[in-house]
């Protein structure tokens, strides 16, 4: 009747993996990012059009608003800092300005004000200033306010300082006047 032999059984296909490979979208593949390494020191104002790692230590200002900035595990900034989404692993000294969100990862330590719509602080970060996430408020502290000019204190204090106004004696004569009348209370006996 039926041999074993004539009996066609399924054969397994291979072993296909479950997990998902991450392949870079052509848009993240495209995207720079400059990196300061950890034995670079920058003193002055950075900006530029792509995304930045900080590993080093930058004094001075940070200003790369249509992109990324990251201060990495050994970055150390002593800077205002401006960007799209701004990373702090690090140690930063000064205000950090963020167009879309700002992030205070558990090792990241922070000294100064954040200015974002969207802030997180994870649990262990190091934060001391404060949060404004009012996102009009956030464009417009983005913007710097214009140059206003100066004055000497001198001529400053001549403006704003307030003369006495001018006040002449009283005369006996202005006393007697007719039409004025005094009150005075009757004086105390004793007895």
């Amino acid at each position: 009747m039926w041999k074993k032999n004539d009996m066609q059984y399924p054969q397994p296909e291979p072993h296909q993996p479950s997990v998902p490979v991450h392949n870079p979208s052509p848009v993240e593949q495209l995207r720079e990012r400059a990196i300061i390494g950890s034995s670079i020191f920058i003193k002055g104002e950075i900006s530029g059009e792509e995304d930045l790692v900080v590993q080093g230590q930058v004094e001075g200002r940070i200003e790369l608003r249509q992109h990324n900035v990251t201060v990495g595990k050994n970055g150390r900034v002593k800077a205002d800092i401006w960007g799209k989404i701004i990373s702090v692993e690090g140690e930063v000294h000064g205000n950090i300005f963020g167009e879309e969100k700002i992030v205070i990862r558990s090792s990241g330590v922070l000294h100064g004000n954040i200015t974002a719509p969207r802030v997180t602080l994870e649990d262990g970060s190091k934060f001391k200033g404060s949060i404004d996430m009012d996102s009009r408020q956030a464009a417009a502290a983005e913007k710097p306010a214009p140059a206003r000019e100066v004055k000497p204190e001198g001529e400053l204090l001549q403006k704003t300082q307030v003369e006495p106004p001018k006040v002449e004696p009283k005369r006996d004569d202005d006393l007697k006047k007719p039409g004025m009348a005094f009150k005075t209370s009757a004086p105390v006996s004793r007895s």
